[in-house]
């Protein structure tokens, strides 16, 4: 589980809806899994472990296989990257449009309840004057 949902306060249902879509999908979970490893300490530690010990135990000469095996994962991981990017992306178009209509029918229930006060007001405002010219 990701560490933003290890907590137990509670969640933006946006950041809820997204969470089970990308829990139901194997693909998405492969990615998250792939990218939260790429993404992290051990697996630079990793790295540099094992192509410390390739390139002074094993290969005489690692500079062209090195190369090329560092290249194709700079490739793989670029694709990481844009995955995570579109995802974000994503989630925050989403996060956006849920903000939109709370923040749109806030709106309208502020607009009526001032609608509301107003003709309360009046209705006040004129008894009161009935009041006094009696």
């Amino acid at each position: 589980m990701p560490p933003e949902f290890t907590d137990s306060s509670p969640h933006h249902p946006v950041v809820l809806a997204h969470r089970a879509q990308r829990h139901d999908d194997l693909q998405l979970r492969i990615a998250d899994a792939i990218t939260a490893f790429a993404g992290s300490m051990r697996f630079v530690y990793i790295h540099a472990v094992l192509f410390a010990v390739w390139m002074v135990f094993i290969e005489s000469d690692p500079w062209p296989k090195l190369t090329l095996i560092v290249s194709l994962e700079a490739i793989f991981l670029s694709t990481f990257v844009m995955v995570g990017q579109n995802r974000q992306a994503a989630f925050q178009q989403a996060k956006a449009d849920h903000d939109f209509t709370e923040q749109d029918q806030e709106l309208k229930t502020n607009t009526e309840l001032t609608r509301e006060i107003h003709v309360l007001t009046v209705e006040l405002h004129r008894r009161l004057i009935e009041d006094v010219d009696r």
